[in-house]
């Protein structure tokens, strides 16, 4: 009896599956199979490899949750209620990163769920995604007393963990969002007036600075600039995509 595809694929991702658990990079057999089939396998292969590297990102921000958990790397720790690490597509074709947690993220333990989250979001969506198509995160995982800016030994005590989860999400593009944390990536003190909407370079990864979202808040005429930003960032995105 003729076995159909889907369960021919389903058999394929079996043997795949438990040959993968023994450490195994191919089949032990030499196998006469059709072309057809052949691509089948394939395919199946690169799902399971996908598969593979979302599980493994998964459990490196694991690890990175558990060294950051109960951290008094810095006087942050003091007065905080929750360690807001970030959340978002492990996926992410875009990241962005923020300067730290305030009030509501503070309660919430959520990057960007206040009022400036509310403006991050809707930037996100006139983008063409959705809050959970990419990753969002701030430089500081502590809220400064007073929503202040965050001091430079407190950036230093928290930047391995803020490199290692660009690291891990590996995005194609970086949007850090406002002054602080823009001087933190680029390494620069050019003011953030002059640095937006000009892509610079974080590692081999494109970084557009733009105007934080508490910004455009007291400033709500320039939300056409971070638009305009964000317009770049969606044809940078597009170019990366085509090559």
């Amino acid at each position: 009896m003729q076995i159909h595809d889907k369960e021919i694929i389903n058999n394929i991702r079996t043997v795949l599956k438990f040959y993968q658990a023994l450490g195994l990079e191919r089949l032990p057999l030499n196998l006469s199979v059709n072309k057809s089939l052949s691509i089948k396998t394939q395919e199946i292969k690169k799902q399971s490899a996908v598969v593979s590297s979302s599980a493994e990102k998964a459990a490196a921000l694991e690890e990175l949750r558990k060294e950051l958990e109960n951290c008094q790397r810095c006087r942050l720790s003091r007065e905080r209620k929750n360690i807001v690490i970030g959340e978002g597509s492990l996926d992410a074709d875009i990241m962005f990163i923020g300067e730290g947690p305030g009030r509501e993220e503070d309660i919430q333990g959520r990057p960007f769920v206040g009022d400036a989250g509310q403006i991050l979001t809707r930037l996100i969506e006139k983008m063409g995604f959705k809050r959970e198509n990419v990753y969002i995160g701030n430089i500081v995982k502590c809220r400064p007393p007073m929503n202040r800016d965050p001091e430079e030994d407190e950036i230093a005590a928290c930047l391995p963990f803020v490199q290692k989860q660009i690291e891990i999400i590996s995005p194609k593009i970086i949007i850090s969002l406002g002054r602080i944390s823009a001087h933190t990536l680029t390494e620069s003190k050019i003011p953030i007036t002059k640095l937006r909407g000009n892509f610079s370079k974080y590692g081999h990864i494109p970084l557009m600075p733009t105007f934080h979202p508490a910004y455009l808040l007291r400033n709500p005429k320039e939300k056409w600039r971070v638009w305009e930003d964000a317009q770049r960032v969606l044809e940078k995105l597009k170019e990366i995509k085509q090559t």
